[in-house]
């Protein structure tokens, strides 16, 4: 007779990192210790932001989910809820084990009036692909673009930048450099760019809304908040013209989200006032960006753009961007 197996989904705790590392590693082949530290401390301060669910059987770890509410990142305009990782040990597969971390998301997503789960995933993935589809996913109508920095018409050529040698006082975070070429230096000098800090938030909220026609100041605080507190290299970036706040980028590095095992950078939010609007401070964002992640030996961007957002996919593409190895899938909820 089969013995009944005891499932129980609940709260990821700080007591389960070892678990959450080991089995990770168990199916990645290394170990990122360091990317969920960091994801479960963020989930302990912000867990209005942050979702993560673990799954036992028998008492014993078998799988766990990780998720994030984006408020507005990418364009969106509704609150919806971002599937990171979600992983199942070896042994636990085949079991229910994904589907019933998953239920437990969609139940609290229901439960915040969040009607929305999105994701990405490589198309060469057949059995998240297998996976998402038996949950009710469906393409989304928004491109995952990606861009190597050094093949970018604003990259950073073959020299990478080094922190400015003689800087001080200077913040350990800001690896700005001079640009190796005349192109990179045409582009950046159309701003002044520098790190975006936390007295840039009200000017921040300012060109956000003229560009949104929103009051997006709560996502905003957020963004900026994890932008200078969590993410382990600062890396989003402001740029001013005759002092004013022209545009800014908010970006991460990471590892680990989506099962990546290599350094990538993520484009949250890019946004240029409209009266500084085809002065190349958006060019100047990226070149900078793109020089400080090629010092931190960063070799991958990547963002994801709303089909129908034509000026910002025209603008991405002239910056060197093209779609990338991940398909983004979205579940509609019932309201």
């Amino acid at each position: 007779m089969e013995r009944i197996r005891q499932l129980k989904v609940r709260r990821l705790a700080r007591t389960d990192l070892d678990a959450v590392v080991a089995l990770d590693a168990a199916l990645a082949g290394r170990t990122r210790r360091a990317y969920f530290e960091r994801r479960l401390a963020i989930a302990l301060r912000q867990p209005e932001l942050h979702l993560q669910i673990a799954a036992e059987e028998d008492g014993t770890f078998s799988g766990h989910a990780l998720a994030r509410v984006l408020e507005g990142e990418f364009g969106i305009d509704r609150p919806a809820l971002r599937l990171e990782v979600i992983s199942v040990a070896p042994a636990a597969q085949g079991r229910g084990v994904g589907r019933a971390l998953h239920t437990a998301l969609e139940e609290e997503a229901a439960r915040r009036s969040i009607l929305e789960l999105r994701t990405l995933t490589p198309w060469r993935d057949h059995a998240m692909l297998r996976f998402l589809d038996r949950l009710g996913y469906a393409l989304s109508p928004s491109h995952v673009l990606e861009c190597t920095p050094r093949a970018s018409p604003l990259g950073a050529g073959e020299s990478a930048a080094s922190p400015r040698a003689g800087k001080s006082p200077g913040d350990p975070n800001d690896w700005s450099a001079a640009g190796p070429n005349d192109y990179e230096r045409l582009a950046r000098d159309s701003a002044e760019v520098s790190l975006l800090t936390a007295k840039d938030l009200e000017d921040v909220v300012r060109v956000d809304r003229h560009i949104t026609g929103r009051d997006r100041r709560a996502y905003m605080q957020h963004a900026l908040d994890e932008a200078l507190r969590e993410s382990g290299v600062r890396i989003s970036l402001a740029a001013r013209q005759d002092g004013v706040l022209a545009g800014y980028i908010m970006a991460r590095a990471d590892l680990g989200d989506f099962g990546r095992t290599e350094p990538v950078a993520v484009i949250d939010t890019i946004g240029v006032a409209p009266e500084y609007a085809h002065q190349g401070v958006g060019h100047a964002l990226l070149s900078q960006l793109f020089l400080n992640l090629s010092a931190l030996r960063i070799e991958r961007v990547e963002t994801i753009v709303a089909a129908a957002n034509l000026d910002l996919l025209g603008f991405f593409h002239g910056a060197g961007f093209a779609p990338g190895e991940r398909l983004a899938f979205v579940k509609r909820l019932r309201g």
